[in-house]
């Protein structure tokens, strides 16, 4: 909900593509320059704790902007800088995260756990723009804030009754010297490597079209927060349906070659709801979009997950999580400079085509990621 009523709020505000894009590249940036130290915390520390502060620092966030939002004081620059600490929070909390996942599962079920997992996210993602679009026609911005801010009870109560604990060896280890043996790992995986680089592609080219939904409504569909919405709401349930994909087919092989293919599919999903001027059409666009960006985000995580040793585990889904994550900062910041020179149809849609590319090359090129 959060993310629907900000992007709503600054476009509001201040009509600007830039500044929706800044405001993306804000709350990112922490998480690429910030994560791989993350990952060296998370396998020092207790991963559940970390997981707990980061928490708390996103659930005071949206409480801020909701105080701010009620009192009529907000002004872009407030969202801005609180963009930039729940990216802050993030970059500590996701490394933790995404390596306390395989301590709760046996190793051969980790492929449906991830899917599982980005289910229950993507659950969020479709109800949660469903009850924005109502709450912003009805009630205004603040109440996504502020039920955004109760939301967070929910993991917090959940962290606190998980039973697994991870204990971290001791170490005498500076915290560069654990770093540059995550980072050693992944170059002598030279699929680890190729699948880092694969991240950072995949999230640059794609998720600036989730950041500039707000200009296709305002100024392509001209209509307002319920389409808004709506638009995100298929986007979750093609997403809901791509993570049960992944989960329902198991442990499968060629997993390699299937994310490159789904790859491809996201990128023809963006390229044609670009340009598609039909507000169905868009929507059935969404669903396909969805539906492959979750399949091939699922299964590359797995596939990061399964070649990663445990006491690795944290340092190595940092870097993952840096390229992952950083990605979308860096492709939202030259989209929002592009966008105003080319128009949003255009970038989005020549970025869609360069998703096709990246896949083909390592389809048939570049063959790491595809023999996996």
């Amino acid at each position: 909900m959060q993310i629907v009523a900000q992007s709503w709020l600054i476009y509001r505000m201040s009509h600007s593509a830039f500044l929706l894009a800044l405001d993306q590249f804000l709350g990112g940036i922490p998480i690429f320059l910030f994560s791989l130290i993350g990952g060296v915390v998370a396998d020092r520390r207790e991963r559940r704790k970390i997981l707990l502060v980061s928490q708390y620092i996103q659930m005071a966030s949206a409480a801020t902007l909701t105080v701010l939002v009620a009192t009529g004081w907000i002004h872009v620059w407030h969202i801005l800088c609180l963009s930039f600490i729940s990216g802050l929070a993030q970059a500590f909390g996701g490394p933790a995260y995404q390596a306390l996942i395989p301590t709760l599962v046996e190793r051969e079920d980790m492929p449906n756990a991830i899917a599982l997992n980005s289910i229950q996210f993507n659950m969020a993602v479709t109800v949660g723009p469903a009850l924005a679009g109502l709450a912003l026609a009805k009630l205004g911005e603040k109440w996504c804030f502020g039920l955004n801010a109760l939301s967070f009870l929910a993991p917090v109560i959940s962290l606190s009754i998980i039973s697994s604990r991870f204990v971290p060896a001791v170490t005498t280890e500076s915290i560069f010297s654990s770093l540059k043996q995550g980072l050693k790992f992944v170059r002598k995986q030279n699929s680890m490597e190729a699948l880092t680089i694969l991240a950072f592609c995949m999230t640059a080219l794609s998720m600036p079209m989730r950041t500039y939904i707000p200009v296709f409504v305002k100024d392509i569909f001209h209509r307002g927060p319920e389409t808004y919405g709506n638009l995100l709401s298929f986007m979750g349930i093609g997403s809901i349906c791509g993570s049960l994909m992944v989960a329902g087919r198991g442990n499968i092989h060629n997993k390699g070659r299937i994310a490159l293919i789904m790859l491809i599919c996201l990128g023809a999903g963006i390229a044609g709801f670009s340009f598609s001027r039909l507000l169905p059409l868009s929507y059935a666009m969404l669903v396909f979009v969805g539906a492959s960006m979750m399949a091939v985000f699922a299964t590359v995580t797995s596939l990061v997950q399964l070649i990663t040793t445990n006491e690795m585990r944290g340092r190595v889904m940092s870097v993952y999580n840096c390229a992952f994550r950083g990605g979308m900062p860096m492709g939202n910041l030259l989209s929002g400079w592009l966008v105003p020179m080319f128009t949003a149809p255009v970038v989005l849609g020549v970025n869609g085509f360069l998703l096709i590319l990246v896949a083909v090359y390592f389809l048939l090129v570049q063959r790491r990621v595809a023999a996996l």
